[in-house]
């Protein structure tokens, strides 16, 4: 499993979506779906700033990544 996966599994449970997310993270709705599909790399502050919005730590994010 991948970071993007987890970032989508665990919003998903949280039902959250993605306009949720990006708008908690700081970042666009868009870069959370590239994220998720694995089309991009988030960078370390986004993907601290996307654990920060989900409630989880960023290292049970990239789990298995």
């Amino acid at each position: 499993m991948n970071f993007g996966l987890n970032v989508k599994k665990t919003r998903t449970n949280a039902k959250m979506t993605q306009v949720q997310l990006a708008e908690k993270a700081g970042i666009t709705a868009s870069m959370i779906s590239q994220i998720e599909k694995g089309i991009r790399n988030a960078s370390i502050v986004s993907a601290f700033e996307i654990s920060k919005a989900l409630n989880v730590s960023l290292d049970e994010l990239c789990k298995g990544a």
